[in-house]
């Protein structure tokens, strides 16, 4: 695999685990609210993909989470503003961008 392969792959199952850990816990908060057990226990399942999906980066543990925690963030806010329609002040936008300066320190960090 080339070096930018080496530096993408990990940032695309960061964004795939983002999703699934995402989109699981939107299930069970909706199924909370509509009180859906089946919604939660999808919900449950799906969490339960991410965990395994975001482990396929074979870095260290910290430093996994700690750059995962960037891409997360970016998802979330996105699905909350886009896909929940949430309106976000601008603190928010401020906070994801000192979250995703702190993954990229830690990615610096690395070499």
């Amino acid at each position: 695999m080339t070096r930018a392969g080496l530096i993408v792959l990990p940032w695309l199952i960061f964004v795939t685990a983002a999703l699934l850990e995402v989109g699981g816990d939107a299930l069970i908060r909706r199924g909370l609210r509509g009180r859906d057990g089946l919604m939660i226990l999808g919900g449950c399942l799906i969490l339960a993909g991410y965990g395994l999906v975001v482990n396929l980066v074979r870095w260290d543990f910290p430093q996994l989470l700690g750059a995962y925690v960037a891409a997360f963030a970016v998802v979330g806010v996105l699905v909350g503003r886009y896909g929940f329609g949430e309106s976000l002040p601008r603190s928010t936008w401020i906070g994801l961008g000192l979250i995703v300066l702190g993954g990229l320190v830690i990615q610096a960090g690395r070499r």
